[in-house]
């Protein structure tokens, strides 16, 4: 082999390590991005720690408020809804590696909700009031099990490849990237979709519900609705037969029936 072949081979090796250290950055960033801002949306509900939240904060009069908040609402949405379909999987990997485009969609969808969080305007009209400590304690422990399940469910299957952190990684140590086998475990074995079933928790079990607060979990349920709908289209098209004996056997979002055997 000559002196320039080898050279060659070495500056193709050594471009390749620098742009999957860069993949594996992007991917640790993003995921970063998403835990930063998801712990914040949480007290950003709950209506704790933060400065400014969905109760508190700037106003511009509940006209305006409630078409800024609706077009925060629809903004997350309508990314969720778009950027998780196979056809736009396949389109946005034309121009970013194939390894990083899990990691664009939580990137995104992280700087979405951030600014929904930023850009909220409250609406601190009363609708319930729950007086009773103990009612409120219990909406309390409903909702803190609700962000519980969330983040338990994403355990569940994989969070590390729901998030993209095992496809840059992956990626990063020349390995392909497959994905994980269909199974049911745990929640998953009680309701089809329980990272949103925790969502809903946490978002409707709380004491005191303004109209803004109504609005952001009335504006989530729609999208929880629709979103689960399209996923559920393309798992059966992905999975046949074998998910739609699981849709036959557990509830999409509310345990009634028992544990599936």
């Amino acid at each position: 082999m000559s002196v320039t072949g080898s050279s060659n081979q070495a500056a193709v090796a050594s471009a390749g390590l620098v742009q999957r250290t860069a993949v594996l950055f992007y991917g640790v960033v993003a995921y970063a991005a998403f835990f930063v801002v998801f712990v914040y949306f949480i007290a950003f509900v709950m209506d704790l720690f933060v400065p400014v939240s969905v109760n508190r904060g700037a106003t511009s009069g509940v006209l305006v408020a409630g078409l800024v908040d609706l077009g925060l609402i629809a903004a997350f949405a309508v990314q969720h809804t778009i950027m998780a379909r196979p056809g736009f999987k396949q389109w946005v990997t034309r121009y970013i590696p194939e390894a990083a485009e899990r990691s664009t969609f939580v990137l995104i969808a992280s700087l979405i909700l951030g600014a929904l969080c930023l850009f909220w305007q409250p609406i601190p009209a009363i609708v319930w009031q729950v007086e009773s400590p103990l009612g409120a304690g219990i909406l309390w422990a409903i909702c803190g099990a609700g962000w519980l399940l969330l983040f338990a469910s994403s355990y569940m299957i994989d969070h590390y490849d729901l998030f993209g952190l095992r496809q840059v990684w992956l990626q990063f140590i020349e390995r392909p990237h497959t994905h994980s086998e269909f199974v049911t475990r745990g929640a998953y074995n009680y309701v089809r979709h329980p990272l949103m079933l925790g969502v809903l928790m946490g978002v409707w079990a709380i004491p005191v519900m303004t109209a803004g607060h109504l609005l952001l979990a009335a504006g989530f349920t729609v999208y929880i609705l629709i979103g689960t709908w399209y996923e559920e289209r393309d798992l059966v098209r992905i999975l046949g037969e074998k998910y739609r004996v699981y849709q036959q056997h557990v509830p999409k979002l509310f345990p009634w029936r028992g544990r599936r055997d």
